[in-house]
C-alpha cells in the first residue's frame, strides 16, 4: 500500500459530485484523496485523470490521488467528505473503519426503511464523530468547471463549519456556515421529490403556471417538515433550502426534474432508469420522506403526489387534479 497522504481531506465516493468536490479541494489549495468503492474504477480513473462516464471532458488535476483502499484514504486526514447516495450510505459507513477526522455529509435524501437521514445513519453508524452537511445549489459539472457557485456547510459544532469553509472554499466557490443541519438535510432531500414534480408537469405540457405553483407549494412542505424535526424556516429561505430547490427544479442538467419531465411525456420508470448512469435520488427519497412526515403529522401534498406517481399508483394527470381537488384555504 502506497504512504498515506497526511492533512488532506478524503473524499469518499467517486460518483460525479464527489469528482467534483475533489476538483474544488484542489482549486482550493487542498490535497485531496478520492475514493472509489470499484478497484478497477478507481484504477481506471486515476490512469486516465478523469471520470469520463460521469463528468466527460473534465481533467483531473495531478494533485488528486485516486484509490480504492479506504483505510489510505482516510489515514491521516484532515476533513472527511461522504459523496455516496443517500440509499448506499449505511452500507458504505458499516464498511469503513474508524472514521479519524470530521466528516461533512454530501448526500441528499431518507433512507428508505428506516427513514432516516443521513447524519441519522451516521450518528448510527459512528456516534463519536464530529459531523456536519455540505449543502446547496450545485451542479457537479458547473462545480467541477470552476463556474461561480455558493452552499452552506452546516453543523451544530462551530469548528467544523469553520473548518469545511476554510478547507473548501475559493474565490469561485462562497461558502457559508449554518448552525442547522437537520434543516439543511431537509431541503437537500425533499427538492428532489419536488423536482421529479415540477419536471412532470413541464413533461405533460401543463405548462409553466404549473411548475411555478409546485416549486412554490412545495417550498411551504419543505418548510413544515423541517420546522417538525427541529429545523428553522430561514434555513429553508437559504441556499440549502430555496436555493437548492430552484436549481433542481428548473435546471436542464438536473437528474430529477429530468426524470420528471419524462414520466410526463408517458415513459416508463424503469425504463428511465435503466437508461441512466447517475442516481436520481428522489425516486428512493419520495415515499421514505412521505412515510417520515406522517410519522410526525405533516401534510404533504405534493410529495405524496409524487410517491405515488414514482410507484405506478397515479399517473402524471391523475396526480395533479388530485393536488386540485384539495379543499380550498389561506395561503
Amino acid at each position: 500500500m502506497a504512504e498515506a497522504m497526511k492533512d488532506h481531506i478524503a473524499i469518499m465516493g467517486a460518483g460525479a459530485w464527489g469528482t467534483a468536490l475533489a476538483i474544488q479541494a484542489d482549486r482550493a489549495g487542498q490535497r485531496a484523496m478520492l475514493w472509489a468503492r470499484d478497484p478497477a474504477r478507481a484504477a481506471l480513473i486515476q490512469q486516465s485523470r478523469a471520470n469520463e462516464r460521469l463528468l466527460p471532458g473534465v481533467a483531473l488535476p495531478d494533485g488528486i490521488t485516486i484509490t480504492a483502499d479506504a483505510p489510505q484514504a482516510l489515514a491521516g486526514a484532515a476533513l472527511i467528505l461522504l459523496v455516496v447516495p443517500a440509499q448506499a450510505l449505511r452500507p458504505v459507513l458499516r464498511s469503513l473503519p474508524a472514521l479519524p477526522a470530521p466528516v461533512l455529509i454530501c448526500a441528499k435524501g431518507v433512507e428508505a426503511g428506516s427513514l432516516k437521514l443521513p447524519l441519522e445513519i451516521l450518528a448510527e453508524t459512528h456516534p463519536a464523530v464530529t459531523a456536519g452537511v455540505l449543502s446547496g445549489p450545485n451542479f457537479a459539472h458547473e462545480i467541477a468547471r470552476g463556474l461561480p457557485a455558493a452552499a452552506v456547510v452546516a453543523s451544530h459544532d462551530a469548528g467544523l463549519r469553520t473548518l469545511g469553509v476554510a478547507r473548501l472554499g475559493s474565490a469561485g466557490f462562497r461558502l457559508y456556515g449554518g448552525d442547522d443541519p437537520v434543516g439543511a438535510e431537509i431541503g437537500g432531500a425533499a427538492k428532489n421529490v419536488i423536482a421529479i414534480a415540477a419536471g412532470a408537469v413541464m413533461g405533460a405540457g401543463l405548462g409553466e403556471n404549473a411548475r411555478a405553483a409546485l416549486i412554490t407549494r412545495g417550498l411551504a412542505e419543505i418548510a413544515r417538515l423541517a420546522s417538525a424535526l427541529g429545523g428553522r424556516a430561514d434555513t429553508v429561505a437559504g441556499l440549502s433550502g430555496l436555493g437548492d430547490l430552484l436549481l433542481t427544479a428548473t435546471g436542464p442538467g438536473s437528474r430529477n426534474t429530468s426524470l420528471g419531465m419524462a414520466l410526463g411525456r408517458g415513459e416508463r420508470l424503469s425504463e428511465i432508469l435503466a437508461s441512466r448512469q447517475g442516481v436520481t435520488e428522489g425516486v428512493a427519497t419520495a415515499p421514505a420522506l412521505v412515510e417520515r412526515a406522517a410519522q410526525l403529522g405533516v401534510d404533504l401534498p405534493i410529495c405524496a403526489a409524487v410517491a405515488a406517481l414514482v410507484q405506478g399508483r397515479l399517473s402524471v394527470r391523475e396526480a395533479v387534479a388530485s393536488l386540485l381537488a384539495r379543499p380550498q384555504r389561506d395561503e
